[in-house]
């Protein structure tokens, strides 16, 4: 009897595994289609190995928006912490970002240089790191401009430029706060050319025309009375967003005994999160004090 059963059983396993594997192979030949070949058309954009990946974003037409939203000249620093706010989201969604750059209406974002995030494809890149800081422009908007309504959504557009080097990376950046430093200066001297002596835009152009950095300053401090280093480090430097540990202080209820319960506390709690730095990136001494940017490792 148990030898009968035994045989029933086996055919039946049997059976049941060869309409299995014909299931199988029936779901494997219908899961292609003959359309399947338009996949082939599609670029390898895989950024090489072992390199820093650099994705950097600037706002589509920010002039116009910037005017549209009455956007303090030369500098609004609701903008810039806006900015920065959008940035420091992106790193907490995409945690292989090292270190990032800001200024204006731009942003630099480094991801290791060991990253195997989506593979490495550089649309991947682009994309997610484009699309986390857009839709974050829109969701802070309110934070920080709480009497000007959004009244179109801001584009961005974005690049990615792979860098083999620790010393690449690290001009890359310099050439970014270069520029921060370059426009400022020039924006602070026009800016106040308008507002305070009175000249258009156009002649303001025309005084600043052929000017060298020392002429500017000049000007800046001669006719207003302005002393450029006195400015804002956030205006002159950009910002730096680090991962740094810090201690948050939270109320929250905990449990306790019967006649205390429902009492809140305050806890503090350490976490790594991006801090905004406004500091000098193109010598050596800040390189020096965070050395695990750059750590192969990191």
């Amino acid at each position: 009897m148990w030898a009968a059963c035994k045989v029933k059983v086996h055919d039946y396993l049997a059976t049941t595994s060869i309409t299995l594997r014909r299931c199988l192979r029936l779901g494997a030949t219908m899961a292609k289609s003959k359309f399947e070949y338009v996949r082939d058309f599609e670029a390898d954009d895989t950024c090489l190995a072992h390199c820093w990946v650099v994705v950097r974003l600037d706002g589509r037409n920010f002039h116009r928006f910037a005017e549209k939203h009455n956007f303090a000249k030369p500098n609004d620093s609701r903008a810039l912490h806006l900015m920065t706010k959008c940035a420091q989201t992106v790193m907490e969604e995409l945690e292989d970002i090292v270190i990032a750059y800001g200024q204006s209406d731009e942003y630099s974002f480094v991801f290791k240089r060991k990253t195997n995030w989506f593979k490495r494809r550089a649309s991947k890149f682009m994309t997610h790191v484009a699309s986390q800081f857009a839709s974050s422009y829109v969701f802070y908007w309110r934070d920080y401009f709480e009497d000007q309504p959004l009244l179109y959504p801001p584009g961005f557009d974005g690049r990615v430029v792979v860098y083999p080097s620790n010393q690449t990376l690290k001009d890359y950046l310099s050439w970014r706060q270069a520029d921060c430093h370059i426009n400022n200066l020039y924006n602070t001297v026009f800016w106040a050319l308008i507002q305070q002596s009175g000249l258009t835009p156009v002649q303001a152009q025309g005084r600043l025309q052929g000017t060298l950095a020392a002429d500017k300053n000049e000007i800046l401090f001669s006719e207003f009375n302005i002393n450029y280093n006195n400015e804002p480090l956030m205006y002159r430097k950009g910002t730096v967003l680090i991962w740094q540990k810090v201690n948050e202080v939270m109320t929250k209820e905990i449990k306790l005994p019967t006649e205390m319960e429902g009492k809140k506390m305050a806890v503090t709690r350490t976490r790594t999160k991006p801090v905004p730095l406004h500091c000098d990136i193109i010598g050596d001494a800040f390189w020096k004090e965070h050395p695990d940017i750059l750590d192969e490792d990191s």
